[in-house]
């Protein structure tokens, strides 16, 4: 058969087959016109090389398994070289995954030094083995989704009350007087430090868990919000102030926290909360303030941790 034929049925490119030739894996007969003239076991070997490729076994390395069928076994993998292939194939992946393994292990130490270089909390011990990226910064796979209750159904259009709450520059923000344009005002439960502060069932509360992801996605998309059409970004939260300042220290955010802990905003709008742990939380949800109104809100919010990018693209498809 022709080589592009051989191809075909093997699954491979021209340029494949002419590659295996050029390793003498595969050594065709010769016409008498002098074109190749492949046959039936060259067909199989083609396929073989094709499937140890996909257990990521390089071409260069299939030697033993094409000689164990060219001399007659039914499977490539019948002989002794054969698993001998396998074992440093393993091998070589056992030694890639330890590289790896130590890599992310350096990285995440490099992250876990940073999130605290700048906060007046010290890094929490950890046991032996513990990893820090299951902690604050991630969020877990199972995570129950929120639903909407028809909370903040209600928000679209109301005015913004006239409520004093204290930034983390030490200013103190009237809601009523942000001035023109678009602000994005998200509204967080808690924000909690690496290994503490969460209460106790957190992530089974629907909506809870999230804060900081949520927050780091502020910060990470703030210069694209403000391009968007976004006046000023600020989060709010019932946190006192003292307590909302290391968090904007330690990741480094571009923009101010609000704190409410008298729930001013809950009772004025009639916001969602929740109680756990004897505390009264705001449920999460965000609100786009356009010259003193609310434009729209965003409730309930999930996943967190790609909220930022869902208000980024509201206000794109939204433009003033």
């Amino acid at each position: 058969m022709r080589i592009s034929e051989l191809a075909r049925r093997a699954g491979v490119t021209v340029k494949a087959v002419r590659y295996y030739e050029s390793l003498g894996l595969l050594t065709p007969d010769r016409l008498a016109n002098g074109y190749r003239d492949y046959g039936e076991g060259d067909v199989r070997l083609a396929r073989e090389i094709r499937a140890l490729g996909r257990l990521g076994i390089p071409v260069e390395r299939t030697r033993p398994f094409l000689d164990c069928l060219v001399v007659g076994h039914r499977h490539a993998d019948d002989c002794a070289a054969s698993l001998a292939e396998y074992r440093e194939a393993i091998d070589e992946i056992t030694r890639r995954i330890d590289g790896l393994t130590a890599r992310r292990a350096a990285l995440v130490a490099h992250l876990h030094e940073a999130a605290h270089r700048n906060s007046r909390v010290p890094p929490p011990g950890r046991a032996e083995g513990e990893d820090p990226m299951t902690g604050y910064l991630s969020l877990p796979p199972d995570l129950p989704v929120p639903e909407d209750d028809g909370a903040a159904a209600h928000l679209p259009g109301t005015q913004v009350p006239h409520l004093e709450l204290r930034a983390t520059d030490g200013e103190s923000i009237l809601l009523d007087g942000l001035g023109a344009g678009r602000t994005v005002l998200y509204v967080y439960p808690l924000t909690g430090r690496p290994g503490t502060d969460l209460p106790e069932g957190w992530n089974a509360i629907p909506g809870a868990r999230g804060c900081t992801p949520e927050t780091c996605g502020f910060r990470d998309h703030h210069q694209e919000l403000l391009a968007a059409g976004a006046a000023g970004v600020f989060g709010l939260s019932s946190q006192d102030t003292e307590y909302q300042q290391e968090v904007v220290e330690r990741l480094g955010l571009p923009f101010r926290m609000l704190s409410d802990p008298a729930h001013g905003l809950a009772r004025t709008l009639g916001l969602p909360t929740f109680d756990t742990a004897g505390l009264t939380l705001y449920k999460r949800l965000t609100l786009i303030v356009r010259d003193g109104v609310i434009e729209h809100a965003f409730y309930p919010v999930f996943p967190p941790d790609q909220h930022a990018g869902q208000v980024l693209t509201w206000l794109r498809a939204n433009p003033r």
